[in-house]
């Protein structure tokens, strides 16, 4: 056997040792400095008078009716995300059709638009002053500076993570098992719950959970469409900025403090699914 014919392996790895470890202690310190560290703080400064003062300070009634808000607008937004999601992506992914790519393009706008600018649009065409803002006022049923618009700001911004957590999925799994199941005479509901949905669960539910952390803790849109009326349309992340402006630090750091352990709640909740479907991916492939 000639020499050029002779295949050497070769590392994928070609930097040093020193290197290596050079590297991976940089990512750790950046992730010190720009993660860890800003936590931290968060969380030492609601305890700086001690538990009492912190759990004192979330008892306010702002501070609950906060609380309540921005879970009650993630309840309705995360589900109707979901729905639209499903659709979405559903229809991109299960028909051919012309615009495809720029109706995906318009799944991605709210994650290039600022915040600040969905609210602003959605001041323009739901405030008091338009058209059809107006009529609403007058019915009773205002959409700016009440539920409904928080809700659709909301809605805007998180759109995108269940759509975009699902298309790759459904791409990648094609159209044959449905289409076999269409063929063998289910209906199209029973190919959905029993072939489609058990296909993306996963998916689903990781969109689903990105969506939900996304919508507790927006802030820009929300702002804007609010009114930012204590203890009536602030959200959490409004009432922080609200208290931490009036130098009320033990009360900003304790809501903050909450905020931020319902979004590691979030991300506990995601690396367990993460390990339950690797684990369900090892008994598959060992079967």
């Amino acid at each position: 056997m000639s020499e050029s014919t002779v295949n050497i392996p070769q590392s994928a790895v070609t930097e040093t040792r020193p290197a290596r470890l050079a590297l991976i202690g940089f990512a750790w310190l950046v992730l010190g400095l720009m993660v860890f560290a800003p936590l931290a703080v968060v969380f030492a400064e609601a305890l700086a008078k001690g538990p009492g003062a912190a759990l004192k300070s979330l008892a306010n009634p702002d501070a609950t009716a906060a609380i309540r808000l921005t879970l009650e607008v993630a309840a309705i937004a995360v589900p109707l995300n979901a729905v639209f999601g499903l659709a979405a992506a559903w229809f991109i992914t299960k028909f051919d059709f012309r615009g495809k790519a720029f109706l995906i393009t318009l799944i991605d706008l709210p994650f290039s638009v600022s915040p600040v600018v969905a609210g602003l649009c959605i001041v323009l065409l739901f405030g008091a002053n338009s058209t059809l803002g107006g009529w609403l006022v007058a019915q009773g049923h205002p959409v700016v500076f009440a539920l409904p618009g928080i809700v659709l700001a909301t809605l805007f911004v998180t759109f995108p993570f269940i759509a975009r957590e699902l298309i790759p999925v459904m791409i990648e799994q094609g159209r044959a098992e449905e289409e076999a199941a269409l063929t063998l005479g289910a209906s199209g509901w029973r190919v959905f719950r029993t072939v489609t949905l058990p296909n993306i669960r996963w998916a689903l539910l990781y969109g689903v959970l990105l969506a939900n952390a996304r919508a507790m803790g927006e802030f820009g849109a929300v702002a804007v469409v609010s009114g930012k009326i204590r203890g009536q349309t602030a959200t959490m992340p409004i009432t922080i900025e609200m208290m931490y402006n009036e130098y009320l630090s033990v009360s900003a750091f304790s809501l903050a403090a909450v905020l931020t352990a319902l979004a590691l709640l979030t991300l506990l909740v995601k690396a367990l699914l993460e390990r339950a479907h690797a684990g369900a991916l090892g008994t598959g492939r060992a079967h």
